[in-house]
């Protein structure tokens, strides 16, 4: 599997980047391609995972912390000093199974609310690595629905967006003091 150069998973308690929350119309703009591959890009990948270890986070897209770039970074370890983050640049979604599977999620970006959501239980997925290189990953069970989750956000999808049980949502977002009015259901 691809994976980062080792990082320092250190929760920071003041981390680098700001995470947009569900009501915040960033979360919404779909992301741009990444053109060119740079230091600059490569900062701001160590941000977003400073970020996202900071926040107990197990995935971060780039337009949860209110930059427009098709970016993410998974870590499904966080607690293993030695199992380094995976970084996917531009990722696109080659194939899924058929099978799908259901499984609670949550959210950086919505803390505090956790919900069923059915997604494949498998992916193939193309994507750059911090370096530029071209890799292709097959992912399966958390890994497969954490970049999934990751991806929506590259096009303006939450996971509450995709919550089938209305009512569950409602509640679930009234007791932690979210707008049902923010979510746009996906067919």
């Amino acid at each position: 599997m691809p994976v980062s150069t080792t990082f320092d998973k250190t929760k920071l308690e003041n981390p680098p980047l700001d995470l947009h929350y569900l009501g915040d119309r960033v979360l919404r703009t779909p992301a741009k391609r990444i053109a060119k591959v740079d230091v600059g890009l490569r900062k701001l990948v160590q941000e977003m995972l400073q970020t996202m270890y900071s926040a107990d986070g197990i995935g971060l897209a780039a337009p949860q912390v209110g930059v427009h770039k098709q970016l993410l970074v998974v870590d499904c370890e966080p607690d293993e000093p030695t199992t380094p983050p995976l970084v996917l640049i531009n990722p696109q979604l080659k194939a899924f199974s058929r099978e799908v599977c259901d499984a609670q999620e949550g959210c950086l970006s919505i803390p505090g609310v956790y919900l069923d959501v059915t997604r494949p239980q498998a992916i193939d997925v193309a994507f750059k690595d911090e370096n530029g290189r071209p890799q292709r990953l097959n992912a399966n069970g958390l890994l497969a629905r954490v970049i999934q989750h990751e991806m929506d956000h590259l096009t303006g999808v939450l996971f509450v967006d995709r919550v089938q049980n209305g009512l569950v949502l409602a509640e679930e977002l009234r007791k932690h003091k979210f707008s049902v009015q923010a979510v746009r259901p996906v067919a």
